[in-house]
């Protein structure tokens, strides 16, 4: 008898309310499990995924990317123009 099959022969010998003590605990495990679980690939996001296929493609192609001050350039182009320092 494997543990799952063990676990629900005597899971099932417990009254209702009991039972549903342990679904409860297990439930509270399974989220505490998942919120301690570090990120990893499956569970970042697609945009991130995306973003980061992105940056390696402008990498593989050769072109060069953006200095800090290149960046923030750009970023306030797009903004609504440069704000030249008086």
């Amino acid at each position: 008898m494997n543990s799952e099959q063990e676990l629900l022969a005597k899971w099932r010998t417990l009254p209702k309310e009991k039972q549903d003590e342990v679904l409860d605990f297990v439930e509270f495990l399974q989220v505490k499990t998942v919120k301690s679980q570090p990120i990893t690939p499956t569970n970042k996001s697609q945009l991130g995924q995306r973003l980061r296929q992105i940056r390696a493609e402008i990498v593989a192609s050769g072109e060069p990317l953006l200095t800090r001050d290149e960046l923030e350039k750009e970023i306030a182009s797009r903004r609504g123009g440069l704000q030249e320092d008086a």
